[in-house]
């Protein structure tokens, strides 16, 4: 089975239990991956919860128990190391223009072959042109 990258949205989703419909069928074709920075954005959501689409408008607890999820992440969702996509990245963000954080997810979804995965809210026109002109697998996921 290969695997699909999520974005942070997905990866909140996924932890929290509250699949849409969109990320149940995703997930029903393949196993979950992340990027080190989506990763990190989320903890950064839960940590700080100053607002915001992540995490900003749950209650403590919800936050705290995602936190613990992040702390000891399944391993069942593989998070690319940043060494292995490094070359790639720089070579994306050159080709396309991207942020560091669309360069590695570009680049993860190529290393796994599989789909990068992002919520409605976080469709960047970058990223998709870039997946697009690589003849890559995007997705959008509403929620």
């Amino acid at each position: 089975m290969t695997r699909a990258v999520l974005d942070d949205h997905l990866l909140r989703d996924l932890l929290s239990g509250e699949l849409s419909g969109g990320l149940a069928q995703v997930l029903t074709d393949h196993e979950p991956a992340t990027t080190n920075l989506y990763f990190l954005r989320l903890c950064r959501s839960v940590v700080s919860a100053a607002g915001g689409a992540l995490t900003g408008s749950w209650p403590a607890r919800a936050r705290q128990a995602l936190g613990r999820q992040l702390v000891s992440l399944p391993d069942d969702i593989e998070v690319v190391p940043v060494r292995t996509l490094a070359f790639r990245m720089a070579e994306l963000v050159d080709a396309f223009r991207l942020s560091t954080l669309g360069a590695e997810a570009v680049a993860a979804a190529e290393h796994l072959a599989g789909p990068l995965c992002v919520w409605t809210g976080d469709d960047g026109p970058n990223i998709r042109s870039a997946m697009a002109d690589l003849g890559a697998n995007y997705r959008t996921v509403s929620r």
